[in-house]
């Protein structure tokens, strides 16, 4: 059926897929992704042929026309990204908008993301939380670690290896150096590490090492805001 697909793709062991997901990609007339030379690692993995186009954050703009246009012909549609749900800090967001605004089925699979193994794991309270992805660089950056200083629920981060001790040390100056953080690395990946501690420990861990690898961050929330 002419519609577009979600598709959850694996955020490191490549076993991390459902069958749905797979005989999805493989029934698609088209696969959206990130990067064609990260994508096909998993499609040849599956000995999924379907054909490949690139569309993220640089060209969505342009293509997303003519990827509404495509469904609207009848063709099947899937959408992944480089790794996890897309949508979830990667793209999605306006082809799904776009489709709901040209009255076209749009159909989400369940499949990997990375914020949830983090917050499971992390022993920090996972009943009320609060995703926030990125930080902003610079603009907004002091203003909004302000306002989530007063955060009571558990608050979820997704940084990148080079930036992780500014974040972790803005942390300290809006947290507090005894907050307790986890910060899990590498997840379902040979070399998968998850770090638990306060502020400080984590920063003093972090602090001589060199690190790499996708990193999620989570934060207990603000108990004395009250």
């Amino acid at each position: 059926m002419a519609k577009l697909y979600i598709v959850p793709t694996p955020i490191g062991n490549l076993e991390d897929i459902t069958l749905r997901s797979i005989n999805v990609l493989i029934d698609s007339d088209l696969v959206l992704c990130e990067d064609t030379r990260r994508s096909k690692i998993l499609m040849s993995h599956y000995k999924i042929n379907t054909q490949l186009k690139s569309f993220h954050k640089f060209n969505e703009h342009k293509e997303v026309d003519s990827i509404v246009d495509q469904i609207k012909e009848g063709k099947k549609i899937s959408l992944i990204s480089d790794a996890g749900t897309p949508g979830i800090s990667d793209p999605g967001f306006l082809i799904v908008r776009t489709c709901i605004e040209s009255e076209i089925e749009i159909e989400c699979l369940p499949g990997a993301t990375a914020f949830v193994p983090a917050l499971i794991n992390s022993g920090i309270p996972s009943d009320k939380f609060v995703f926030e992805g990125f930080l902003p660089v610079k603009k907004g950056r002091k203003t909004r670690l302000e306002t989530l200083s007063n955060e009571e629920r558990t608050m979820i981060f997704y940084e990148s290896p080079h930036k992780i001790l500014k974040t972790l040390n803005d942390f300290k100056l809006n947290f507090g150096s005894e907050r307790k953080i986890s910060i899990s690395r590498e997840l379902t990946k040979v070399y998968e590490e998850n770090i638990r501690g306060t502020v400080e420990e984590v920063i003093c861990f972090f602090g001589e090492k060199k690190i790499k690898g996708e990193i999620v961050i989570v934060v207990e929330g603000n108990k004395n805001s009250k």
